[in-house]
């Protein structure tokens, strides 16, 4: 089952960009003592290790870190932008450089414009991903400033296009592919990702996953430790955080 119809009108795709509130919580973190912090590698920080997970997420942090959190994420949610300006620095800097935190990052694409900029915010690898998808967050008034701008003709002609094609052209009429182009990733290197079929159908694949494993309903939803959590925002969930022993 697919996430969106490719040929979906633009006013609908639009709408599916709206956040929805996290479903509630099947069990948060229990009470636990404080956890000690662990030093990274002679030379290293925690926050620059950085790799993709069998989940199909990019991870930061210490691999054996005793709380891992993950957000299920989509670029185009607005509460996800809000999270990211709350959280993005004191995350890293309080608890992912302790080592005591991971941190995953999983798209969620909810739609056409999402996938592209999801698709984009990977194209460097996973050193780059943490900082590039912050930044795309903050581009999405433009982006649907722009998608508005499309009209719905403009908008069904390019999903209607061949599958190597239709994200090149999608993201191009976004201003994404410049945007990029402005923080690292070259114009042909943008066009080669966008025109790779089988990273948009793995993108999917593990939104359907996620929902089918973990009955995610909106975006941003957190697990930590495997556990889906209340909160959608950074105070919420600093304060599982907290509960779970990082004091």
């Amino acid at each position: 089952m697919r996430t969106f119809n490719y040929i979906a009108p633009l006013a609908l795709a639009l709408a599916l960009t709206a956040c929805g509130e996290a479903s509630e919580s099947e069990a948060g973190a229990s009470a636990a003592g404080s956890i000690e912090a662990v030093e990274a590698p002679a030379g290293q920080k925690w926050s620059e290790t950085v790799s993709k997970t069998e989940a199909g997420g990019i991870v930061m942090g210490n691999p054996d870190a005793p709380l891992k959190l993950v957000e299920y994420m989509s670029i185009t949610c607005s509460h996800c932008k809000d999270f990211g300006e709350q959280a993005f620095v004191p995350l890293r800097d309080n608890y992912v450089e302790s080592g005591r935190v991971s941190f995953e990052i999983r798209n969620f694409v909810r739609d056409p414009l999402d996938l592209s900029a999801a698709i984009l915010s990977r194209c460097g690898g996973e050193g780059p991903f943490f900082p590039l998808t912050e930044q795309a967050l903050s581009y999405q008034a433009t982006m649907f400033e722009k998608a508005q701008a499309m009209g719905e003709a403009t908008y069904s002609n390019i999903l209607g296009s061949a599958p190597d094609t239709r994200f090149v052209r999608l993201a191009d009429e976004l201003g994404l592919i410049s945007f990029f182009q402005q923080r690292g990733i070259s114009e042909d290197q943008a066009k080669a990702c966008l025109a790779d079929s089988a990273a948009a159908e793995a993108l999917m694949n593990n939104t359907q996953k996620a929902v089918e494993e973990y009955d995610i309903q909106g975006t941003p939803t957190f697990l930590l430790n495997g556990q889906k959590i209340d909160g959608t925002n950074w105070a919420m969930v600093e304060a599982k955080l907290k509960e779970a022993g990082v004091r």
